[in-house]
């Protein structure tokens, strides 16, 4: 018989998200490759093979084994859109809110982003690991195995790269996996009220260069990002940031459509950026586009869901233009402080219109795709990282029914229980 490091048998369902040559698109959201009393065999932290309980068992020699007892096994969550790092809390905007503030309204009185840009600047690095480190230990327990991470509570040079630094010593700690977002356009600083463009050369001159080298530095790959939206930064703002990004060897990200429909998912497919964030404003054209182009689109429904907004990203109208879709949670302490994906499935069933089937994709194979990964993470397929989640059912359809608790009873983190 053949030795593995574990074999996981007997789950009543083992849904292996199927993804291996790209992101499910369009009709095939929500395809499961499910299993039944299936079993995974994992070696050396990556998995080895997935099928029948009795046919692996009958060829491989575990020297860890764990009998799933009719559960589910599921793909770890990826969560493709944090604000993480930050520091400081937000509580008082929201009393704010439901008094009748809106969220930008409070944005333009210095509150909101600037608010949390000031509680990083004057942060240490240690101050930023200390408070964010329990937050990603959250996620963990709730199943997110692989996480999005940005800068953009700092927007000065120093407190961007602070952020940073915070992520690699995050990711250094912790078993949850850290990919990184430079987003020194999140806002336009205090400093430079009525001078967007100025702020943007910033950007461009200063900041972008200084990011690639921290990039090549510790040899890790950056995200750049850029908040598409009205009162913040235009399409045209928008185009030299991220054009002058890729030139610098970024890949490209975007939050657009939260408010205002501009054309930054236009913008984003054209592009050729990994993923259009937020869309819940989104024009039919750029949803159109969305179908053609290979940019994920990410719905954010605990945004709206955090701000009573009446509306969320136009899910159906994406899956019909053939567009991939994932789902976020946006964590952040202004609108969605929220480490929960299971808390965005339920959100995003009932909002964004997806089966449950649907939702589980969104938040697996399809968040991978989103922070480009989808060949390494998001899928039970052999050759992929052994991130698994056993849930405390037998049923995958009881995530995005229930919400308000924590169905994962183990997690597997590259091959390891954690």
């Amino acid at each position: 018989m053949e030795k593995v490091d574990l074999l996981i048998h007997s789950a009543g369902q083992v849904c292996v998200m199927p993804g291996v040559s790209g992101p499910q698109r369009g009709a095939a959201l929500g395809t499961l490759g499910l299993v039944e009393n299936g079993a995974v065999a994992v070696r050396d932290g990556r998995i080895l093979a997935v099928g029948s309980t009795i046919e692996l068992q009958s060829k491989y020699e575990a020297e860890e084994v764990m009998d799933a007892d009719g559960r589910c096994l599921i793909p770890g969550f990826v969560d493709p859109h944090t604000h993480i790092p930050w520091m400081g809390d937000r509580a008082g905007e929201f009393e704010q809110r439901l008094a009748g503030a809106t969220y930008m309204e409070i944005m333009a009185t210095g509150g909101g982003i600037m608010s949390t840009v000031r509680a990083v600047r004057q942060a240490s690095v240690a101050d930023l690991v200390a408070d964010n480190r329990p937050r990603l230990e959250r996620m963990l327990a709730l199943g997110t195995t692989s996480v999005e991470t940005k800068t953009g509570y700092g927007l000065n040079l120093a407190a961007e790269l602070k952020q940073l630094e915070a992520m690699r010593l995050l990711n250094e700690a912790l078993p949850i996996e850290l990919t990184y977002t430079f987003l020194p356009a999140h806002a336009v600083p205090e400093e430079y009220n009525g001078r967007t463009d100025a702020y943007v050369d910033l950007v461009i001159e200063e900041m972008l260069p200084a990011g690639a080298e921290w990039m090549r530095q510790h040899n890790v790959s950056l995200f750049c990002d850029v908040f598409c939206e009205e009162g913040v930064f235009d399409v045209a703002q928008t185009r030299r940031i991220l054009t002058a990004a890729a030139e610098l060897g970024y890949r490209l990200k975007l939050h657009a459509d939260e408010f205002v429909g501009l054309g930054g998912t236009m913008l984003a497919v054209e592009l050729g950026a990994v993923s259009a964030d937020h869309l819940v404003r989104t024009p039919e054209a750029d949803i159109q586009a969305l179908g053609q182009g290979d940019t994920v689109a990410v719905g954010l429904p605990g945004t709206p869901f955090g701000l009573a907004e009446p509306d969320y990203t136009p899910a159906k109208a994406i899956i019909k233009a053939g567009g991939a879709l994932a789902v976020a949670t946006d964590c952040n302490p202004g609108t969605s402080w929220c480490e929960s994906q299971q808390m965005m499935m339920a959100l995003a069933c009932r909002y964004m219109g997806l089966t449950q089937a649907q939702a589980l994709a969104a938040v697996t194979i399809n968040a991978a795709y989103a922070i480009g990964r989808g060949r390494e993470i998001g899928s039970l397929e052999p050759g992929k990282q052994a991130d698994m989640l056993l849930l405390d059912t037998a049923d995958y359809r009881q995530l995005g029914y229930r919400y308000g608790i924590n169905l994962v009873r183990m997690v597997v983190k590259n091959g390891r229980v954690i």
